[in-house]
């Protein structure tokens, strides 16, 4: 068991709250998912844990871990650190429906269907995306085909990179631990891409692969069955993100992917004030401008508030 600690007390709870399920937006027009307890949460680090354990734990990526802990050593973070671990996020501005690959936050959403007698829900894990020569690509597609215990046939490409190197790669990997997609494959309409397990999880959160989307094996194991052949599926580079949550307009921020040129802070404040003129029905607001420059700044990727209404009649989602 981990310990957490929130604004009011210390309890102690296991991975298994931070499993990747959230309730959706009761109100219509929301965008913030959390989870129940809406207070910042952070555990204690034990004396052998690394923030990439502590992180694979909690169902988070090392991006994510990291930048919520800028100043705790990623590899010996020490015996009863505090280490805070991001429990909300805003929904990209993508239809809500099959599953959303966000690669600026590598991170994956999926929005079952709703049944009769369940409210709708909104699953997310992390992953890892291509790196900067093998680009993920970006666009809507769908899932082609799902593979359990998959072959691998690498590439004539990737079979030179590694060649560069000194290694030779086999013209097959047969299905087992030694197989870079691990037990589970879902196969894209692009061709060549695949969302899949991987047999180096510490990776999840990075950009490593050669365009393939990478997920932890216990994640994608859970997703698996609940995917159909047919789901649409969204690719999308948002490294900012704007939504509301009971008259709150939230902001969250991600660096920038390296090919995005390390867009100035200008260009990222004017990126945002569009976002947030658009979720405003394309009205000016007077914003808590400090917390808005921070959220820009700093790219913690945690939501933050930068805008309270006056209290609204509201409308439930019913979808």
């Amino acid at each position: 068991m981990l310990k957490k600690i929130t604004a009011s007390f210390l309890a102690l709870t296991s991975h298994v709250i931070f499993a990747g399920n959230f309730l959706y937006p009761e109100i219509l027009g929301d965008s913030l998912i959390r989870d129940d307890i809406k207070e910042a949460h952070y555990t204690l680090a034990k004396h052998e844990d690394t923030l990439l354990d502590i992180a694979r734990d909690f169902d988070i990526g090392q991006n994510e871990i990291l930048l919520a802990n800028p100043t705790v050593d990623r590899w010996l973070p020490g015996e009863n650190t505090k280490v805070r671990i991001p429990n909300s996020r805003l929904l990209p501005d993508t239809p809500h429906e099959g599953v959303v690959l966000n690669l600026a936050e590598y991170r994956l959403y999926y929005y079952p269907k709703k049944t009769k007698d369940q409210p709708r829900m909104v699953i997310t894990h992390p992953i890892s995306i291509g790196r900067v020569d093998w680009d993920t690509p970006l666009g809507k597609t769908q899932i082609i085909a799902k593979n359990r215990n998959p072959v691998w046939r690498p590439p004539q490409s990737i079979k030179d990179e590694h060649a560069e190197n000194g290694e030779i790669l086999p013209d097959v990997f047969p299905a087992g631990p030694d197989n870079p997609l691990g037990l589970y494959a879902l196969r894209l309409g692009v061709p060549g891409y695949l969302i899949h397990s991987t047999n180096k999880p510490f990776g999840v959160g990075m950009r490593v692969s050669h365009g393939c989307i990478r997920m932890y094996p216990e994640d994608i194991e859970k997703l698996f069955p609940q995917v159909k052949v047919g789901m649409p599926v969204y690719i999308v580079n948002q490294p900012i993100k704007v939504g509301w949550s009971d008259n709150s307009l939230y902001i969250e921020v991600f660096p920038d992917l390296e090919e995005d040129n390390k867009l100035s802070y200008e260009d990222r404040l004017n990126m945002a004030l569009d976002l947030i003129e658009q979720a405003n029905n394309n009205q000016i607001l007077v914003l808590n401008g400090r917390a808005l420059k921070q959220a820009i700044q700093q790219t913690k990727a945690v939501p933050v508030v930068i805008f309270k209404r006056n209290v609204l009649p509201t409308l439930k989602n019913e979808l």
